[in-house]
């Protein structure tokens, strides 16, 4: 087992790709047609196991989890305990962190357009001041 620190380091880093490829199937434009096919799907679905499956695909948290396990499998990767039960703890601990890096991702993005949008508005408001004294003048 390595040292603890290192293990803790390794899960803050296995969880930037696991955040990473979860926003983007759950939010990004390029998978935006898969995703409505999904949401389509399991708004519709009459089968609770179909709409489920399909909702996976739609939800960034419950796509996490099952990113979270490739991602332990690709890196046999466990936390605290060498056996099963490290597989076990660090598969919830990566789901977390994951998580909280998409929350803050979607915090900075949604600030970032608020940032956009009000840079817009003082544009406009500065274009129809200038107008308006244009107009005084002549």
């Amino acid at each position: 087992m390595m040292p603890l620190i290192s293990q803790i380091i390794y899960l803050f880093l296995i969880a930037i790709p696991v955040s990473c490829v979860a926003w983007t199937v759950t939010h990004e434009e390029i998978f935006r047609e898969p995703r409505e096919y999904c949401q389509n799907i399991c708004g519709t679905a009459k089968s609770l196991v179909k709409r489920k499956f399909f909702y996976l695909f739609t939800c960034e948290y419950c796509f996490s989890h099952y990113i979270s396990l490739i991602f332990l499998i690709i890196t046999d990767f466990k936390l605290l305990y060498p056996d099963w039960r490290g597989y076990i703890i660090v598969f919830f601990a990566l789901v977390w962190v994951a998580n909280w890096y998409m929350s803050l991702f979607g915090y900075l993005r949604q600030s970032l357009k608020v940032e956009k949008i009000e840079a817009n508005i003082k544009d406009i408001d500065l274009k129809e001041i200038k107008t308006n004294k244009e107009d005084q003048i002549l």
